[in-house]
């Protein structure tokens, strides 16, 4: 059972990633330490850029922050645990760690457990591909990618999927690596979401660094050495790159709460599960409608919209403030294509794309701040909030229940 104060509203993070830190810096800053305990669950000891994990696929070193600095000051708990199961009727956490686990209590939980690569049921995958949707994933991908150049003879690349994570893994693997021979299997037409304009850029940028497009082919099969397609077209391959899509763990369908059918947890306006009041969840987790009424997608932006209003709804609450709803854009994309070329596509109200775009030297150069930014700012969690701390009421149901707090192992970070 999970040890229990008495005293204090104890909210509950589960995941430090771009939303979770988010989260839990702004709540520190924002509520009184004396009504208010804060823990982040987290299973890696360090913050993922995962917005650079093809960098660090293809060679490069990125930042890496430990989350015991980057939370040092702020009264925020850490707890280093990988999280197992969630029961919302006990309202505890179980987790496991190199200590054996144990329970963590919450009052308000904020569920921020993020995505992981999607195998889509294709034989194969698990077993032979690799993917850039965690740092110990892309950091295997990094080592054979390593191994191919030092045999010296070349190697075969094969990236599945011309999403997002596709078209940046793919660009970026055969500009760092120019000794590689990289393909790039795209389903559809090439980057369909994409204006026209922005489609002949990407064209130009694959042509330029030697990139093969396979348009309109299926998977059917992924081997150790080759990759099958659904027209019979077999393609050798010395490291097959899976970027065809994102899922979320079975965490929250296990315990319980709504979730939609891939199970991302449905949210009302305020982030707030709308089957257990005392869950929000936040970033890619969250099934939550934009202000244009479709579902916002699973992206870094994403997860600054959903964090920033389900952390002015759990402050008004516990506050006794009145619920503000910040805004849930969905505006565009940024693409990397390797260090010095980008592309910038806005989208309408419907999320369709905008026939003008930016692309080239000042789009990367945006893409890079962006990147730059978010790392600043997750490492900095209560930096420009406001110093005065607000103190709880009686408002919430919750306040009347007695806090819980987390098992007393694991690694802290306090003020």
């Amino acid at each position: 059972m999970p040890d229990r104060n008495g005293t204090k509203h104890h909210v509950v993070v589960l995941g430090a990633g771009y939303a979770g830190a988010y989260v839990a810096g702004t709540l520190a800053r924002r509520l009184a330490p004396s009504d208010t305990e804060i823990t982040v669950v987290n299973a890696d000891p360090d913050f993922v850029q995962r917005l650079r994990l093809h960098q660090l696929a293809a060679g490069q070193e990125i930042e890496a922050p430990r989350l015991a600095d980057v939370f040092a000051g702020t009264g925020i708990r850490l707890r280093l645990a990988r999280v197992t199961d969630v029961d919302p009727e006990r309202r505890v956490v179980t987790v496991a760690d190199t200590d054996g686990g144990g329970e963590v209590g919450y009052d308000t939980l904020v569920y921020a457990l993020g995505s992981h690569g999607a195998d889509r049921g294709v034989p194969g995958v698990a077993e032979h591909a690799f993917d850039v949707a965690g740092r110990p994933s892309a950091l295997r991908l990094r080592d054979r990618l390593d191994g191919l150049e030092a045999r010296g003879e070349g190697g075969k690349v094969v990236v599945v999927g011309d999403g997002l994570t596709g078209i940046e893994t793919a660009t970026e693997v055969a500009e760092s690596r120019p000794g590689l021979s990289v393909t790039l299997i795209a389903r559809g037409e090439l980057a369909t979401p994409l204006s026209a304009g922005a489609r002949d850029h990407l064209r130009r940028a694959c042509d330029r660094f030697g990139i093969t497009v396979l348009e309109r082919t299926s998977v059917r099969s992924v081997e150790a050495a080759r990759v099958l397609c659904a027209d019979g077209t077999v393609l050798p391959s010395d490291a097959t790159v899976w970027t065809a899509g994102f899922a979320v763990a079975p965490i929250a369908a296990a315990a319980g709460l709504e979730v939609t059918d891939s199970g991302r947890i449905v949210v009302d306006r305020t982030m707030r599960s709308v089957s257990h009041p005392d869950v929000y969840a936040v970033g890619d987790s969250a099934h939550a409608l934009g202000d244009n009424g479709l579902s916002l997608p699973m992206s870094c932006a994403s997860a600054g919209y959903t964090g920033r209003q389900a952390t002015a709804a759990i402050v008004a609450r516990l506050t006794g403030g009145k619920v503000k709803q910040t805004g849930l854009e969905y505006v565009g994309n940024h693409i990397s294509l390797g260090r010095r070329d980008g592309l910038l596509q806005m989208v309408d109200h419907d999320a369709q794309a905008k026939p003008k775009y930016l692309g080239g030297r000042k789009a990367a150069r945006i893409k890079a701040g962006i990147l730059a930014m978010s790392l600043w700012t997750t490492s900095h969690p209560t930096f420009g909030l406001p110093t005065r701390r607000r103190r709880l009421t009686g408002t919430p149901e919750s306040n009347d229940r007695t806090a819980a707090r987390p098992v007393e192992s694991g690694e802290t970070a306090r003020g």
